[in-house]
């Protein structure tokens, strides 16, 4: 992406498991700075789940860990099971995953052979829909928190049934506000910077944030902004009690994320 993009200053939020496909927002430039309010958004993913028995990665890309069984499933079955995956609960995070243990990547003690412990960490399943279940196949459609592990769930969700499973395929539909009608693969990406027209796969900085309400400011604020000094937004066009604001200059630019000091007042947290 920065030979494509023609700059070093590039970020992303929030990586994939390599089975995975889908969405995976990335950041240019100084929009690199605005990572920080986008990293914990929700995600939506669409899971293939296999049965009959569980592997070290929790997903296809591991070695079995348990004897192969012959299953057929229940839909019924399989959905009653699901239900202890929705809502709020505490994930024990895949051994192998980026998780650190004393500043370690807890994969690469696996791969070292040596033992891993991670701590159970709370995460929200906004909703997880049963979508098919055939022989030893599900599929299904989450909607959970960041830091969530799908393949944890299908890993415990084989426990519960008795029988081992395992990820099989995992596509991220939607990421935060970014969704996969939006996304663009690397070569199209290419193609378009090739053509000049890279800026068409770009969302602006001004367009990212969109829950964040928008202040358009003149020039003279914008200019206070830049030095640091607090800003009035209008009552009229900002809810009340908003943490954040977007600072917009006349051109419509991304100038500044403003946090609320007091009602109708900001502080310019992060300036552009």
């Amino acid at each position: 992406m920065r030979r494509i993009a023609g700059t070093r200053r590039v970020g992303h939020l929030g990586t994939l498991d390599p089975l995975a496909t889908g969405v995976l927002p990335l950041v240019l430039n100084r929009a690199t700075r605005l990572s920080q309010f986008m990293m914990k958004a929700d995600k939506v993913y669409e899971a293939e789940v296999r049965f009959g028995f569980a592997t070290n990665t929790y997903d296809s890309e591991g070695y079995s860990i348990t004897e192969s069984v012959a299953v057929t499933l229940d839909a019924g079955e399989v959905d009653r099971a699901l239900e202890a995956f929705r809502g709020d609960f505490m994930q024990t995070p895949p051994p192998v995953s980026a998780k650190k243990v004393d500043g370690v990547p807890a994969y690469k003690l696996e791969r070292k052979n040596k033992s891993v412990e991670l701590a159970a960490v709370p995460v929200t399943v906004f909703s997880l829909e049963l979508t098919f279940c055939e022989g030893a196949v599900a599929r299904m459609r989450v909607h959970c928190s960041s830091g969530t592990y799908v393949r944890a769930i299908a890993h415990e969700l084989g426990q519960k049934l008795g029988c081992g499973a395992h990820l099989s395929a995992l596509r991220r539909t939607r990421a935060g506000s970014f969704t996969i009608e939006q996304a663009r693969t690397l070569e199209d990406l290419a193609e378009l910077a090739a053509q000049g027209r890279f800026a068409e796969a770009v969302v602006p900085a001004a367009e990212l944030l969109p829950d964040f309400p928008a202040e358009r400011v003149d020039l003279a604020t914008a200019t206070l902004i830049r030095q640091g000094r607090d800003f009035h937004v209008s009552p009229f066009r900002v809810r009340n009690g908003a943490p954040f604001v977007r600072a917009l200059d006349a051109e419509g630019e991304l100038v500044a994320i403003g946090e609320m000091r007091l009602p109708n007042l900001y502080h310019p947290m992060l300036v552009l």
